[in-house]
């Protein structure tokens, strides 16, 4: 640690006083329910505190005597500390964009590079170490070498080991038991508050990674929130709360796909099955007799048996096109579905075409991160992208279609197609996987079933043997309280 707590002081007080450490209940970017938020975000209207934040980086980067020639601060919080530090003291500075773009140079790393050169990173915060670890790869992919990262704040839940793994010394300004500390001392929290955030540090503690291997993950995991304790999640999508509300108020976490060509049998499926259903899934393009009448008719089943209507339109195309798709055509989709899918292969300007016109509407949108059918391209980064395009658009994206749980963040819900009660696939490459699977092993929330239950002699009885199946799986994962 670069200060000691006396001299640290006047620094924690100003931070405080921009509320930048808020305590209450958090859900935090892994999906952990944490009492204590660090959000150094508001330092930027605060050019004294930014600058006394610059210098003390700048500090401990010189006691440590670290040899280097540029300095990467981590997108987004760090990056005006970056700027004041490189500004202030005549360093070159590099910034590492989010995103490639789409036209120019289509560069990921901005500012002069010179391959063999040793940039420092800055971050404001570490807890897994994976916004670091990112950041690093990329620099090294442009031929930088990177040893050294100055952090702000430490939270102490095992990020300096995880890239100690990966040969990155964490060189921290503070810890959190320091700030804590402090703030006990200056009267701002009690001692309850300080021994819930203590305890929490050392119940959440990250462990390191082969560099091989995957990110970090946790030692002692938080217990599995049931569908009615997400759902009054802080910040989670309206829908999202609604969905979770329905679902542990019908103890149903099925969803129908009711690819049928007729309305009239549509809404039959609607009417009969909807009491044992969360979510009817539609594609619209396959009625033979669409109307908007008919999907009037939907909604008010909806209504009546309290399910959500999802239309698979996977709408893969530029921002303005998908716009129009989504709104206007024969189909009208935003004026009947709650729910809507997107690839993320056009970049989010498909989310944002969307949200244009969802978000007054109370709509919301489910991001294909992975698919069932056997050979299928959505994998690894691909699956990673839409991870990172949903926390960006939380605001709109309410879960995924995946086959797994692809995000620890129990505000996201996960849908999983491709489920029948035996395991199996067809000859058109579809992958089927049991309910029990889906739901206890893989960490999904909901099962999507169309064939086992539209085949069957008698759907209502098949309906509710997937209901019972895919709500039982549910229950013995919270049992076991593995997330």
């Amino acid at each position: 640690m670069a200060s000691s707590g006396v001299s640290l002081g006047p620094l924690v007080a100003g931070l405080y006083d921009v509320q930048a450490f808020k305590f209450g209940n958090f859900t935090l970017k892994s999906g952990i329910c944490s009492p204590v938020y660090i959000d150094l975000r508001g330092i930027v209207s605060q050019p004294r505190l930014l600058n006394q934040v610059a210098e003390i980086l700048f500090q401990t980067a010189k006691n440590a005597e670290i040899n280097f020639d540029s300095v990467c601060g981590v997108p987004y919080t760090a990056l005006p500390m970056a700027t004041v530090i490189c500004s202030t003291n005549q360093i070159p500075m590099l910034i590492r964009r989010k995103e490639t773009k789409n036209y120019g140079t289509k560069r990921l790393v901005e500012g002069t590079v010179n391959p063999g050169e040793t940039c420092l990173i800055i971050e404001d915060v570490i807890t897994t170490g994976s916004s670091v670890l990112e950041t690093v790869e990329v620099l090294q992919k442009e031929g930088l070498k990177v040893t050294d990262v100055i952090v702000l704040l430490d939270r102490e839940q095992g990020g300096k080991e995880v890239l100690a793994a990966y040969g990155i010394q964490v060189h921290s300004v503070c810890t959190l038991s320091t700030v804590l500390e402090i703030l006990e001392q200056q009267k701002k929290i009690d001692a309850e508050m300080f021994e819930r955030v203590k305890r929490f540090i050392q119940e959440n503690v990250f462990e390191a990674a082969h560099p091989n291997g995957s990110l970090p993950s946790v030692k002692k995991a938080p217990k599995e929130l049931s569908f009615g304790a997400r759902a009054e999640l802080p910040r989670i999508h309206t829908l999202a709360s609604k969905l979770l509300k329905l679902m542990q108020k019908k103890e149903t976490n099925l969803c129908l796909s009711a690819d049928v060509s007729e309305a009239r049998e549509l809404l039959q499926l609607a009417d009969n099955l909807g009491p044992s259903i969360c979510v009817l899934k539609t594609h619209v393009d396959i009625l033979n007799d669409f109307t908007l009448d008919v999907m009037k008719e939907l909604t008010s089943l909806a209504q009546r048996h309290e399910f959500l209507i999802f239309e698979d339109r996977k709408f893969a195309d530029i921002g303005s096109t998908v716009k129009k798709q989504y709104e206007d055509g024969v189909f009208k989709i935003a004026s009947w579905a709650d729910l809507v899918n997107a690839h993320v292969v056009p970049g989010s300007g498909v989310v944002k075409g969307l949200r244009e016109v969802g978000l007054p509407l109370h709509r919301g949108c489910l991001l294909i991160a992975e698919m069932s059918s056997a050979g299928s391209l959505a994998t690894g980064n691909y699956t990673e992208a839409a991870v990172r395009m949903a926390e960006e658009h939380s605001e709109f994206v309410l879960g995924f279609i995946s086959g797994t749980r692809v995000s620890m963040n129990p505000g996201f819900l996960h849908l999983t197609p491709g489920v029948q009660l035996q395991e199996g696939g067809d000859h058109l490459g579809q992958q089927y996987n049991s309910p029990q699977e889906v739901i206890s092993k893989r960490g999904s929330d909901i099962i999507i079933v169309g064939r086992g239950i539209l085949t069957s002699a008698n759907r209502l009885e098949a309906a509710e043997k997937y209901r019972k199946a895919a709500w039982e799986a549910y229950l013995s994962r919270l049992d076991r309280g593995e997330p």
